[in-house]
C-alpha cells in the first residue's frame, strides 16, 4: 500500500524543488552571446562601410588620374591623325616640295599620335581597344612609309607616282587609323563613364546605411535588455559604441553628398563638354579629311559633299548638335563658353568656304578648289580649319581644368572616409566588449 504524504508535505516539497533554469543559470550564457553579436556586428559595419567608401574613393581617383586622361589621349590620337594625313595630303597638293613648317606639323601630328598610342597599349583594356590600338601601331608604321614614298618620288620628279602613294597615305588613315582611333577614342569613354557611375552610384551606400541603421537598432535593444537583466540604467560602453556609430554615419553621408557634387558638377561642366568637344573635334577633321580626298579624286562624286552636309549640322553650332551642346553646359562666364563662342562663330564661317569648295567641284574647277583648299590667305579653307581646331582644343583645356578641379575635390572628401569607418568600427567593438564584459564579470 502506497503512504500518501500530507498536502502541507507536498506543497513544500513542491517549493523546494529545482526549477528546470533560473535566470542567473541563464543570463551569462545570454551575455556571452550578445557580447559576439555586437562585436561581430561592430567589425560588419567597418568592413561593409569601409569597402563602399573605398570602392568610391577609388573610383573618383582613377576617374580624375587615369579615365579622364586616357580619354582625352585616344581624343588627341584621332585628332593628330587627322590632322596629320590632311596636313601633309595639302602640302603636297600645294607643292611637290612642301615648306619645312607644313612638315614639321605633320611629324609632330605623327609623334603625338604614336605617343599616344603607346601610353594607351602600356594602359590596356578591352580586347576590341587592344585590338584596334594594334591597329593604329601597324597603321601607323604603314602610314609613314607611304608618306615616306611619296617625299622620294616628288623629289625625284615623279609627281604621279608620288600622287598614287599618296592617295595610299590617304587610304590608310581614313580605311584603317581613323576607324580604329575612333574604336579606341569609344572604348575610353565608355571606361570613363563607368567610373563616373560607380564614384557616384547610390546603391551600395543606401545598403551601407541599411546596415548602420540595424547596427543601430541592435545597440537599442541590447541596452534596453541589459538595463532589465541588471538593473543598469546606463551602459557607457554601449552609449559610446552608438555614438561612435552615429558620428560615423553622418560623416560618411556628408562625405558622399558633398563629394557626389562636386564630381556631378565636374562632369556636368567639365568631363561631359569635353566629350562633346572631343567628338565635334572628329568630325571636324572628318570635314577637313573629305574636302582634301576630294580634291585628290577629282571624281565629281557628291558623296562627299553629302557627308559634309550631315557632319557639319552634327557638329553644329545649333540646338542638339555638338558645339550647342557643349556651350549650353558651360558654367555661366566661364572662360570655355568666351571659347566656345569664338568657335561657333568660327565653324559657321568655315562651313561656307566648304561649301564653295563643293561648288567648285560641281564645276570641275579642280585648280581653284585645290587653291581654296591648300592656300593660306584668310579666305582658305586651310586657316578657317586651324583657327577652328585650335578654338577647339582652347575649350577643351579649360574644360578640362573645370573637371579636374571639381572632380579633385570630390575625390578628397571621399579620401578618408574608409579610414573613418574604420576606426568608428573598432572603438565601436572595443565599447561593446567593454560594456558586456562588465557586467558578464558580475556573474563569475
Amino acid at each position: 500500500m502506497t503512504a500518501t504524504l500530507p498536502a502541507k508535505a507536498t506543497r513544500t516539497a513542491a517549493h523546494r524543488a529545482p526549477r528546470p533554469a533560473s535566470r542567473a543559470l541563464t543570463t551569462p550564457t545570454a551575455l556571452r552571446a550578445l557580447l559576439a553579436g555586437l562585436v561581430l556586428l561592430s567589425l560588419a559595419w567597418g568592413a561593409f562601410g569601409g569597402w563602399v567608401a573605398t570602392q568610391h574613393s577609388s573610383a573618383a581617383d582613377s576617374l580624375v588620374s587615369t579615365d579622364e586622361r586616357l580619354s582625352l589621349d585616344a581624343r588627341e590620337m584621332f585628332q593628330s591623325v587627322g590632322d596629320a594625313d590632311a596636313t601633309i595630303t595639302a602640302a603636297f597638293l600645294a607643292s611637290p616640295r612642301p615648306p619645312r613648317g607644313q612638315l614639321q606639323r605633320y611629324e609632330n601630328d605623327l609623334a603625338t599620335a604614336q605617343r599616344d598610342q603607346s601610353a594607351l597599349q602600356a594602359a590596356g583594356g578591352s580586347p576590341a581597344e587592344v585590338s584596334a590600338l594594334a591597329n593604329v601601331g601597324a597603321g601607323l608604321s604603314a602610314y609613314a612609309g607611304y608618306v615616306g614614298e611619296t617625299t622620294a618620288e616628288y623629289a625625284m620628279g615623279y609627281p604621279l607616282t608620288g600622287g598614287s602613294f599618296l592617295q595610299d597615305a590617304s587610304g590608310e588613315a581614313h580605311l584603317v587609323l581613323l576607324p580604329a582611333a575612333n574604336t579606341v577614342f569609344t572604348q575610353e569613354n565608355d571606361a570613363l563613364n563607368a567610373a563616373s557611375g560607380q564614384a557616384t552610384e547610390l546603391p551600395t551606400l543606401l545598403a551601407a546605411l541599411v546596415l548602420a541603421l540595424v547596427t543601430a537598432f541592435v545597440l537599442y535593444r541590447a541596452q534596453r535588455w541589459l538595463t532589465r537583466r541588471t538593473k543598469r540604467v546606463l551602459s557607457p560602453g554601449l552609449a559610446l559604441a552608438s555614438l561612435l556609430l552615429v558620428i560615423s554615419v553622418v560623416w560618411v553621408a556628408a562625405g558622399f553628398l558633398a563629394a557626389r557634387s562636386d564630381l556631378d558638377g565636374g562632369i556636368a561642366h567639365g568631363s561631359g563638354p569635353v566629350q562633346n568637344l572631343a567628338l565635334a573635334s572628329i568630325g571636324v577633321q572628318q570635314i577637313r579629311g573629305d574636302a582634301v580626298l576630294n580634291v585628290i579624286s577629282r571624281s565629281g562624286s557628291t558623296s562627299f559633299q553629302s557627308d559634309f552636309l550631315a557632319t557639319s549640322k552634327k557638329v553644329g553650332p545649333g540646338n542638339g548638335s555638338l558645339l550647342g551642346d557643349a556651350a549650353a553646359a558651360q558654367q555661366a562666364g566661364g572662360q570655355g563658353s568666351a571659347l566656345l563662342s569664338t568657335a561657333e562663330q568660327d565653324a559657321t564661317a568655315w562651313y561656307a568656304a566648304n561649301n564653295q569648295v563643293y561648288l567648285l567641284n560641281t564645276k570641275s574647277d579642280y585648280a581653284a578648289e585645290r587653291d581654296l583648299i591648300v592656300g593660306s590667305g584668310a579666305g582658305s579653307t586651310g586657316t578657317a580649319y586651324t583657327g577652328l581646331e585650335s578654338d577647339i582644343t582652347s575649350a577643351i583645356r579649360a574644360d578640362q581644368a573645370v573637371f579636374d578641379s571639381a572632380a579633385t575635390k570630390g575625390a578628397n572628401a571621399l579620401d578618408p572616409l574608409a579610414g573613418v569607418v574604420i576606426a568608428a568600427s573598432l572603438l565601436m567593438a572595443a565599447g561593446c566588449a567593454w560594456a558586456v564584459s562588465r557586467r558578464l564579470a558580475e556573474y563569475r
